[in-house]
């Protein structure tokens, strides 16, 4: 299927279908998505297999790779300008089929994904309300309904209406994270007057809701969402890292990155038991060094004593500093269940290491010097964490499964 600008498809009655009755990817620990209590991971060695191949789509790079929360789908996209929807099912006799794709004439896709079931629906499984956002260097942006099959076209002149500086802030939308409650969009606002800002909308009025500014030289270099959509972890290209609460609109803390030298992305992962700072445990910060700290959160969601904010150091110490590769970091991901960190870069072939949590200690056994790995241009990993996917600059995904 292709899409013009103002295009509209048809019902795509098989995925459809498949929404609503294909239920949850079948593991050995559990399905896709839905709470189950994996078995713990051993450091240093781990039980991984490779599986059947997903097909990939052409010689182009395939730069976007996601599951879907709940259902057994896989999400391809890159500069081919193509989005593909794999079905993982990797056993015979019709391994990982193709269900369907997405042409986007003359755009290079730059960064596509599912919007995550929104917080408040009591059963995101009984909703077929999944909607793909993708974005390219332009300043507008398409949500793509799968259970209609609607494209809608979302212009900048919707998002602007509240702020009069967002159209000189925000000059392209290629670069965007959603937040894992589902209810905002944030997009890497252009670099100006050395700092940067996250422009942050809602998914459901498409409207600006807050900004997040930083003085930061280079500008913004990366953000993640703290688990509970309620704040964002920005990082500068100088290595500072603002901590911003969505709903104060405030940036509650500062902090400088160690040895920071040209910081590349920022990952948050793992549940800490409280609710401060969104609840993650872990903060990955990769450079262009090929450094990756790792942070453990736990101490500073708490207040100091004397005030409600949140104690963050100015200068933490990484709980382990990994220097396993020595080009810059291009990927961060964290299993969900916080027990794995993916850290992988794009500038050199193979250049992937699997680090376990919490002892921070990387893999011996995996990869390999045979394992096929190419020039990795995206990772990612299962909701359950049973399923590791990576994609290449040669269009190949490949799919291994985590045994414990």
């Amino acid at each position: 299927m292709s899409l013009d600008e103002e295009a509209s498809l048809p019902p795509v009655q098989p995925l459809a279908e498949l929404l609503r009755n294909a239920g949850s990817l079948t593991h050995p620990d559990g399905p896709v998505g839905q709470p189950t209590k994996r078995r713990r991971l051993r450091p240093e060695v781990l039980d991984i297999q490779l599986t059947k191949p997903v097909t990939g789509h052409g010689p182009s790079s395939i730069d976007c790779l996601q599951f879907h929360p709940y259902h057994p789908l896989l999400l391809s996209a890159g500069p081919a300008s193509t989005i593909c929807l794999h079905h993982i099912s990797p056993n015979p006799p019709n391994p990982n089929p193709l269900l369907t794709s997405l042409h986007v004439k003359k755009t290079p896709l730059h960064s596509v994904a599912f919007r995550p079931p929104q917080t408040q629906l009591a059963s995101p499984l009984s909703s077929d309300d999944t909607t793909i956002y993708l974005s390219s260097r332009r300043r507008y942006f398409h949500t793509w309904a799968l259970s209609t099959g609607t494209i809608t076209k979302i212009t900048r002149p919707l998002m602007a209406s509240k702020s009069p500086h967002y159209s000189s802030a925000q000059r392209t939308m290629e670069s965007f994270h959603l937040s894992p409650c589902g209810r905002y969009i944030g997009f890497i606002g252009s670099a100006r007057k050395g700092g940067g800002s996250i422009n942050i909308l809602s998914t459901t009025t498409h409207q600006l809701f807050c900004s997040c500014r930083i003085d930061s030289m280079g500008g913004v270099a990366d953000f993640a969402w703290w688990r509970d959509g309620n704040g964002i972890s920005v990082a500068g290209k100088n290595g500072e890292v603002s901590e911003f609460d969505i709903c104060d609109r405030r940036v509650v803390g500062r902090w400088m990155e160690e040895g920071a030298v040209g910081t590349t992305v920022i990952a948050l992962g793992g549940e800490m038991g409280r609710k401060g700072l969104g609840g993650d445990r872990y903060i990955a910060v990769g450079s262009s060094s090929g450094i990756v700290n790792i942070y453990d959160r736990t101490s500073w969601s708490s207040p100091s004593k004397g005030s409600s904010e949140p104690s963050i150091p100015r200068k933490p110490k990484p709980l382990r500093s990994l220097m396993n590769l020595t080009t810059p970091i291009s990927h961060l991901v964290f299993a969900s269940d916080g027990q794995m960190l993916v850290m992988a870069s794009r500038w050199k072939k193979d250049a992937l290491r699997l680090v376990h949590l919490p002892s921070c200690t990387t893999y011996a056994n995996w990869p390999t010097d045979r394992t096929p790995l190419g020039r990795i241009s995206s990772v990612a990993l299962s909701p359950d964490g049973g399923y590791l996917a990576v994609a290449n600059e040669q269009g190949k995904i490949r799919l291994w499964e985590i045994r414990g």
